[in-house]
């Protein structure tokens, strides 16, 4: 194991920036997940590390010594792409042999390393296979367990299971944080994909042009995003998002949803009368008795059941969508006049001009279930 440190990391191709003076520590021996769209830097940043590309300025530190300089070869990190990217003349067990027999390892240590990683990763019985003999599980897993193979103190896995079936992704979002932790490497992962960082992650580290937009642990990134495009890209449904002009008097800051308020508890009094985006959760969101105090009136348009949840879509008197989801089985109104509750203690309240969250609902702000 090994820390990693990026020191004010830039990379520029011609005259286009992918890389913005990035700065970055994880820890010896964590998971790190960098997340965020295609464009991001994602994959830029996994080369500079790994060396296969140079800086333009900044210093890459492994272990406390600056390897910047040093050639790929000598820098003792592994690394998994999507593509798999493995060698199509050689069967399994060559493939994953290579990072030993490039560091002169004798037979015997090359088959008791290969056998180990290829047990633990479950791919023991189709060594003797070339890669269009497997399934792409198995080519996969074999791109993994390579990259494993040599014990490196850091681990770079470039969306390794973006090319897998939906089957598969799920299995080994479950099977690969055990598998990482008994070899214990420091590793990033990269993805696209929110559930696959929240599941696999010690801290998410979110990116986008070519900077780290947030880092923290998985519930932190979830229950306080710090911009909106944040909160967008983290949650299935996604988040409702409704133009507000917040107000305030003698009980707080509230904003108004068809007609009726919402108080804003989390939100300080200079945010009165500017505009702002309110961002509903939709596992926040509730249906209630119409009659009830505080009860939101909409219409119901939709429902679309979810195997372990139900999505409905509904109106407010102003016409703007709203997703509310429940667990499945739980009743609801199908169509029609009905109400919602709104818990402004759970909302979040975002700057309409810069996309920064506003409410600081740091302690406050409470969810049932990160990953909904």
């Amino acid at each position: 194991m090994a820390t990693l440190e990026l020191k004010h990391i830039t990379k520029r191709f011609k005259t286009h920036t992918v890389i913005d003076d990035l700065s970055l520590s994880i820890a010896e021996g964590e998971r790190l997940v960098l997340f965020g769209s295609s464009g991001a830097g994602k994959t830029v940043l996994l080369r500079l590390i790994a060396g296969v590309i140079d800086p333009d300025q900044g210093h890459i530190l492994i272990g406390g010594e600056d390897v910047t300089d040093l050639d790929a070869e000598y820098r003792g990190i592994g690394m998994a792409f999507q593509n798999f990217a493995l060698f199509p003349h050689m069967d399994a067990f060559a493939n994953i042999a290579t990072p030993l027999e490039a560091r002169g390892e004798k037979d015997g240590a090359i088959k008791a390393g290969v056998e180990k990683v290829a047990k633990l990763l479950k791919i023991d019985h189709v060594l003797t296979h070339r890669p269009k003999a497997l399934s792409n599980g198995q080519k996969q897993r074999t791109a993994l367990a390579r990259a494993l193979a040599g014990s490196p103190p850091v681990l770079l896995l470039d969306d390794p299971l973006r090319n897998v079936d939906a089957k598969l992704r799920f299995e080994m979002r479950l099977e690969l944080p055990r598998v990482l932790a008994r070899q214990g490497a420091t590793t990033i992962y990269v993805t696209q994909d929110y559930k696959e960082a929240m599941a696999l992650g010690d801290r998410i580290a979110v990116m986008a042009h070519g900077k780290i937009q947030q880092i923290g642990a998985p519930e932190d990134i979830y229950l306080r995003p710090a911009n909106v495009e944040i909160a967008r890209l983290f949650g299935d449904p996604t988040i409702n998002l409704l133009d507000v002009t917040p107000k305030s008097d003698a009980g707080g800051v509230y904003c108004e949803i068809s007609n009726v308020r919402v108080a804003l508890p989390h939100v300080a009094q200079s945010a009165a009368g500017k505009p702002a985006i309110l961002g509903l959760r939709p596992e926040t969101l509730r249906f209630v008795d119409p009659a009830g105090e505080n009860a939101v009136p909409v219409t119901v348009e939709a429902e679309t059941p979810l195997n372990e949840k139900t999505v409905t879509l509904a109106l407010t008197a102003r016409s703007r969508e709203i997703l509310v989801s429940r667990p499945a089985g739980a009743p609801g109104p199908t169509h029609g006049s009905a109400a919602i509750a709104i818990d402004g203690g759970q909302a979040f309240l975002f700057d309409k001009e810069t996309g920064a969250r506003l409410s600081d609902n740091d302690k406050a702000h409470k969810h049932q279930g990160v990953a909904a």
